[in-house]
């Protein structure tokens, strides 16, 4: 701040000074011209008197280094020029010549290529209409430098060094007591009455800070009731195990009373387990495990405490993971329903075999065994490929990134991959409609056209009909709607056909290969996808499921 103050102490200074200066030289320069010119006219006067009496002599005997006087011709000849006239042009057109002859009188200002300077020039029409013509360098700004520059140089000189006294003194003076202030009470510190503001707003600041503080400390109170209140344990701990901190959910979950303080945490569970977890984080090592009490599941997780590189303690998370274990669970039914659905094709599939193997089958008959082989192994691959997918879209392990997608484009091509399943049923599979721009992932929504028609061909009676259409709703809503001619689904089975593994004609689902996850495949795209899906549907006389999807925002 020092410097900045000197500096700009110093630049107003300079700035001062150069003003002055030029304010000075310009006052100079003018009332030294009005002299200079005035000198001139008296001359000019002087030696017309002169030649009025003596002639060219007396001009010849006035010549002097510093004037040029010339004797003009009424037509602008020079007569005389004490430059010399062996190259003098004619002066007709010169203004102040001009000026003279009309007036009586005329001066201008220029540069003249004989001096090789701007002159100043006056004529003088004599009685005899002649012009005289007094012509020497003119009183410029550069002049008057030239013929000041010693005392100027000396003054600025004087003034600079003046100024950065005064400038340094004056900046010490200024810094001194605002260096002086104190900080902790600017409201008391009265230096400059322009400050004042400034010290009011930092009295406020300092209000605002020690409010800050004491927030700090009650959301610090607010987090210690939380901590202590929360279903979560945790200790900390020295590096020699012993407990420096605790809540009262650890105490619960390891079974301990409050006088812990200062114990070796080993105290609390002598489980190898829990006495493992704690001498490795205080090793420097992060660990986790997963213990049994009552019923209940823990999950503990230790971490080291580091200070400067060296282990200092370490931090103890236990976790109730109970109800995540409950999830599991729920998650082992599901691989229970899995493993029902495998095991079907996977018998059939060794019994076809294991006939074909003890050699008790006919040779005419190995080819039909061969076939159900086939047939049963293929629908374990389709089981499998709807299991995977489900699994990955739970996971979010699939591509989520949206762009826009043409949605007849997508029903086009499935029409073309499923052609061949229509055809060995006569089902007749046709697309509707115009070309809409959706917002989605293209892999996962051509999977879901193609279990919706997939679905539609394997549910339909011989020589059926699948319509697949894209379209828009009157709100201006994308929709693609596949409706076939099927076996229809019953009011009682609408709600529950996305579960997953539920069929509803169980018998005729195995006759054709279903797997009960097509339509689950569908509900969860449309959760990823933003979309929703109606079902309309009568028994014996078929279905229509209709999906909305988001618009692209661009294309829309």
């Amino acid at each position: 701040m020092t410097r900045r103050i000197f500096l700009s102490i110093m630049t107003a200074a300079g700035v001062a000074l150069l003003a002055a200066l030029l304010l000075i030289l310009g006052v100079i320069q003018s009332a030294f011209t009005q002299r200079y010119r005035q000198q001139f006219r008296d001359e000019a006067a002087y030696a017309a008197a002169g030649l009025e009496t003596g002639g060219v002599e007396f001009l010849r005997s006035l010549s002097s280094a510093s004037s040029r006087i010339t004797l003009i011709d009424q037509d602008g000849t020079v007569l005389y020029d004490s430059a010399g006239t062996e190259h003098a042009e004619n002066h007709s057109q010169r203004q102040e010549v001009q000026q003279a002859l009309e007036n009586g009188s005329g001066e201008s200002s220029r540069y003249s290529a004989t001096l090789s300077e701007r002159t100043y020039n006056y004529a003088l029409r004599l009685e005899d209409g002649r012009v005289l013509r007094i012509s020497a360098g003119d009183f410029t700004m550069i002049s008057v430098l030239r013929t000041l520059a010693k005392p100027l140089i000396l003054i600025v000189v004087t003034v600079v060094l003046l100024s950065l006294f005064l400038a340094s003194k004056l900046t010490r003076s200024i810094v001194r007591p605002i260096n002086q202030m104190d900080p902790e009470h600017p409201d008391k510190t009265k230096i400059y009455t322009e400050l004042t503001p400034l010290l009011d707003r930092l009295s406020s600041q300092s209000g605002q800070i020690d409010e800050q503080i004491r927030e700090l400390r009650r959301k610090q109170q607010e987090f210690a009731a939380i901590t202590e209140n929360m279903q979560e344990g945790f200790l900390i701990l020295d590096r020699d195990t012993n407990v420096l901190s605790y809540n009262t959910s650890a105490l619960r979950l390891l079974g301990a009373d409050d006088a812990v303080l200062g114990q070796s945490v080993l105290k609390l569970n002598a489980s190898r387990s829990f006495r493992h977890a704690v001498e490795r984080s205080i090793a420097g090592e992060h660990y986790e495990r997963t213990m049994n009490h009552d019923d209940c599941h823990y999950h503990l997780i230790a971490n080291p405490v580091h200070q400067e590189e060296e282990i200092i303690g370490a931090v103890l998370i236990i976790l109730d993971v109970t109800e995540k274990d409950q999830r599991e669970n729920l998650r082992r039914e599901f691989t229970a329903n899995v493993s029902h659905e495998l095991k079907t094709p996977l018998t059939s599939i060794s019994g076809f075999a294991e006939i074909i193997l003890s050699g008790l089958a006919k040779p005419e008959d190995i080819t039909h065994f061969a076939s159900n082989i086939y047939a049963e192994a293929q629908r374990l691959i389709t089981l499998v490929g709807d299991i995977i997918k489900l699994s990955q879209m739970d996971e979010n392990s699939i591509p989520v990134g949206k762009e826009p997608v043409d949605l007849r484009e997508i029903a086009d091509s499935v029409r073309e991959r499923l052609a061949h399943e229509a055809a060995k049923k006569h089902i007749t599979l046709a697309v509707h409609g115009s070309h809409e721009t959706v917002s989605g992932v293209p892999q996962i929504l051509d999977e879901m056209v193609l279990n919706l028609c997939d679905n539609a061909i394997k549910y339909n009676v011989e020589g059926g009909r699948v319509d697949i259409t894209v379209s828009r709703d009157p709100r201006g809503a994308v929709f693609l709607s596949v409706a076939d001619t099927g076996i229809g689904i019953p009011q009682s089975d609408r709600e529950r056909v996305f579960e997953r593994f539920y069929r509803v004609d169980k018998s005729h689902s195995k006759a054709i290969g279903g797997t009960g996850l097509g339509l689950s495949i569908v509900h969860r795209i449309m959760e990823l996808s933003g979309g929703r899906i109606e079902v309309a549907s009568q028994p014996q006389q078929g279905s229509s499921f209709t999906v909305y999807l988001p618009l692209n925002q661009k294309g829309a």
